[in-house]
């Protein structure tokens, strides 16, 4: 028997819960019917693994494949070939957490109830590289809306686009970033892809020892790590946990099913069953009913229509414990069964409950508003940032923003002032476009700001849009900014081919106030956080600084210094 060479392979591992660590708990949360269809065999692997385990092996056999038939009506060839696919499972509990490895078609085993929807994902936003996102699934309550996204060359997660305190990230796949596993055990610098969702796939050691000790590595990131601090807005939208408002959650679906639909419940695929979804050739639903209705995809009006008609507080149990079978083939005969959910994890809803706004995504509720919240403060304080990239001198509070700007050139040479010296085009006839106050000696676009209130901060982030998007789409507008570098800077021109790489935005808040995420004015943070989003989607990094006040400039305080 072939074996081999490499020391890991790349398997999906899923974490239980419910489920007690010991071997009988973990058969018995395993389908009988399930495993009689496979012929499943048992297997007890302890002494060799080291710790409690099952191992179920056995196959998906069908004597005829489905599309034998349809060949033969098409060419008029008798051709029979037979479908036997593999399914292995093992189960093992590492320090008290039970977990589940499948092998080909083994996954399927694992009872979607038992899994820990998060596990994956939890791991990967702690020890994937947020500069080196290769795939990413999102979900958009309202409308059923799935975005997937794949980078294969990698790219930062800021790029993407992902609206943070609107969407949730259900699939996130990058480059695995520190941590030891079997994987690098020969090279330290090796580098791994990894995925988290559900599960998560990745290279895991073969070896008894090796998996077990890889298992535990695993479980201590999400023990004793934080999320990496770009990818921390993954966590912010959480399940619901408190039983009482699941209640009353569920009571008012419930009321809602009973009415006439109004775009509040829309039809949703299970996040860790894509694959199967885009399989699928029919799809049987059934809720309430002893037949299941057939249809070549799944049919949200066909459950609408039976949830209406059950009576008022039973409507949500009859999605609850109605079923959606997918089929191989169009024919859904017993042999052509890839997968059965409930109808529940088939349907998105918003719900309100007062001020309060939730949604029911793969049958589980989540909380939008305190995600806003928190996504918005989260994206404030990485922008702020106390080490900018640009040396700025201190703002001598007595100064008008003209003067401020024109004096940084005398006092940080290698920086220009473009304060009011706009660039004009066909489209910009009037007072042309600013491009920026100031301009680094690495050419870093900084807008320079004294607000008072929100207004003033809302007109410097919207230069920046406007002076970035003139750029980036009018060769007109860059060549005449070219110029005017060329004129103030002989000597630097910029390099062919410039583009905006970063914004800077430094502000001077009131008297002199500190700048932080607590200070900054809390329209101006939502603000600020669509303005970055925007400019981070076109390929433009964004940083905010406050600027230091003074009371006086430096010459004076030299005087001053020599006087005494």
């Amino acid at each position: 028997m072939a074996t081999s060479t490499s020391g890991t392979s790349k398997r999906t591992l899923y974490r239980l819960t419910g489920v007690a660590p010991t071997v009988d708990a973990l058969f018995d949360v395993l389908d009988l019917a399930r495993l009689e269809a496979v012929d499943a065999e048992l297997h007890f692997p302890e002494e060799r693994l080291g710790v409690p385990s099952l191992l179920v092996t056995g196959s998906f056999e069908k004597p005829v494949a489905s599309w034998c038939g349809e060949i033969n009506r098409t060419t008029g060839c008798e051709v029979s070939r037979a479908v036997n696919r593999s399914a292995g499972l093992l189960m093992l509990v590492v320090d008290g957490e039970v977990y589940a490895i499948g092998y080909d078609q083994g996954f399927r085993l694992v009872p979607d109830r038992v899994k820990d929807r998060r596990f994956g994902l939890s791991f990967v936003i702690r020890r994937v590289d947020p500069a080196q996102i290769r795939d990413m699934v999102s979900h958009t309550p309202g409308g059923g809306r799935t975005d997937i996204t794949l980078v294969p060359g990698g790219a930062p997660v800021w790029s993407l686009g992902v609206q943070e305190h609107a969407q949730i990230v259900r699939r996130l796949g990058g480059r695995l970033d520190g941590i030891q596993l079997t994987i690098a055990q020969d090279d330290r610098t090796k580098l791994s892809s990894v995925e988290g969702g559900t599960g998560l796939r990745m290279r895991l050691g073969i070896d008894a020892a090796d998996l077990v000790a890889d298992i535990r590595a695993i479980a201590g990131v999400l023990r004793d790590n934080a999320p990496a601090p770009e990818l921390e807005f993954v966590e912010h939208i959480v399940p619901v946990k408190d039983a009482g408002l699941v209640t009353r959650l569920e009571e008012r679906l419930d009321g809602m099913l009973g009415e006439v639909p109004d775009g509040r419940i829309a039809a949703a695929v299970p996040s860790d069953h894509w694959d199967d979804y885009g399989t699928a050739q029919a799809f049987a639903t059934k809720v309430h009913s002893r037949e299941a209705r057939l249809t070549d995809d799944f049919s949200l009006e066909y459950v609408l229509d039976r949830a209406r008609v059950q009576r008022a507080g039973t409507r949500f149990a009859a999605l609850r414990d109605g079923t959606v079978t997918l089929h191989a083939h169009t024919r859904a005969e017993r042999g052509d069964v890839i997968w059965t959910s409930s109808v529940l994890r088939w349907i998105e809803a918003q719900v309100a409950l007062g001020a309060r706004r939730f949604f029911l995504l793969d049958g589980q509720w989540y909380e939008i508003g305190e995600a806003y919240l928190e996504a918005i403060r989260s994206q404030v304080e990485r922008l702020i940032t106390d080490t900018p990239s640009v040396d700025l001198p201190a703002w001598v509070l007595g100064d008008k923003e003209r003067d401020y700007n024109e004096s940084v050139p005398d006092l940080r040479p290698g920086y220009v002032c473009f304060d009011r010296d706009n660039v004009r085009t066909a489209l910009h006839r009037g007072n042309g476009v600013e491009i920026c106050d100031l301009l680094s000696p690495d050419d870093v676009l900084v807008m320079v700001k004294r607000a008072k209130g929100s207004d003033a901060l809302s007109h410097l982030f919207g230069q920046a849009v406007v002076a970035v998007q003139t750029l980036l789409h009018s060769p007109e507008a860059m060549d005449g900014f070219a110029r005017k570098v060329t004129v103030a800077r002989p000597g630097r021109a910029l390099p062919d081919g410039f583009r905006p790489l970063k914004v800077v935005f430094a502000i001077l808040l009131k008297s002199g106030t500190d700048l932080t995420a607590d200070t900054l004015f809390p329209f101006s943070q939502v603000t600020l956080v669509q303005t970055a989003k925007m400019l981070e989607a076109w390929g433009v990094a964004v940083e905010v600084m406050g600027i230091q006040a003074t009371a006086m400039h430096a010459s004076r305080v030299g005087i001053r210094h020599l006087a005494a």
